[in-house]
C-alpha cells in the first residue's frame, strides 16, 4: 500500500465515516480507528472536539488543502457577501482539482492534483497546472487529446461509483465539460453528512 493511500485509509478510520464513498475504504470492515488504540473506549467529544472534527472531516474530503489554504479559504468565504457557508464550499467547489473529479476525468481527489500538476487539463484551450486555480461559471475544461487514453482517465470515465452533478454539463465523447455555475450546500454529492456550521463555529470562536 503506498503512503498516500495509507494516509487516505487512515482520515477515513479516524472519522469513521467513508469520506469519499468508496467501496474499498477500510470502514466499511473496521469501524473504529487508526493505530494501537482504535478499539479503545472513545470519550465523549467536547463542543471544541466536534468542531474539529467536522473541519478536519471537511477539509480531509477535499484531499490535499493544507491548514493554510483551508483557513485562507474560509477567511474569504467570510468577508465575502452573503452566507458564509455558501461562500465557503462554493470557492472550494470551485478549485480546478475537484471540478475534474466531479467530472470524472479521474477516480479520485488525490489523482486530481496530480493529473492537474502533469499538465493533463486545459482550460478555456490553456494548459493550467494549478490544482487550486479557481474555475468560473462558463469556463470550459478539457482533458489534453493525448492525455484521453490514459488507463486512469478510462477507469473514471467508466465508473458507475458517481454521476456528474447537475451544475456542470459533461460531454465524455469529446472529454471536456462546462462549470455551469456554483452549487450551493445541498447540491454538492457528499457521500457523508458535512457540517460547514460547525467549521463556521470552529473558526469563529478561535
Amino acid at each position: 500500500m503506498t503512503k498516500r493511500l495509507s494516509s487516505k485509509y487512515k482520515i477515513c478510520r479516524r472519522h469513521g465515516v467513508n469520506l469519499w464513498g468508496r467501496p474499498k475504504s477500510p470502514t466499511n470492515k473496521r469501524d473504529y480507528g487508526p493505530g494501537q488504540h482504535g478499539q479503545g473506549r472513545r470519550r465523549k467529544p467536547t463542543d471544541y472536539g466536534v468542531q474539529l472534527a467536522a473541519k478536519q472531516k471537511l477539509k480531509g474530503y477535499y484531499g490535499n488543502i493544507t491548514e493554510r489554504q483551508f483557513r485562507r479559504t474560509f477567511e474569504e468565504a467570510y468577508s465575502r457577501r452573503g452566507d458564509t457557508i455558501e461562500n465557503l464550499i462554493g470557492l472550494l467547489e470551485r478549485r480546478l482539482d475537484i471540478v475534474i473529479y466531479r467530472m470524472k476525468f479521474v477516480p479520485t481527489v488525490f489523482a486530481a492534483r496530480q493529473f492537474v500538476n502533469h499538465g493533463h487539463i486545459h482550460v478555456n484551450g490553456k494548459r493550467v497546472t494549478i490544482p487550486s486555480y479557481r474555475v468560473s461559471p462558463g469556463d470550459v475544461i478539457e482533458v489534453k487529446q493525448k492525455s484521453q487514453e490514459l488507463p486512469l482517465v478510462l477507469e473514471a470515465v467508466a465508473s458507475s461509483e458517481r454521476e456528474v452533478p447537475e451544475y456542470m454539463a459533461v460531454d465524455f465523447d469529446k472529454m471536456n465539460g462546462t462549470y455551469v455555475r456554483v452549487p450551493t450546500f445541498v447540491e454538492v454529492p457528499y457521500p457523508v453528512q458535512m457540517e460547514p456550521n460547525l467549521v463556521v463555529e470552529f473558526y469563529s470562536s478561535g
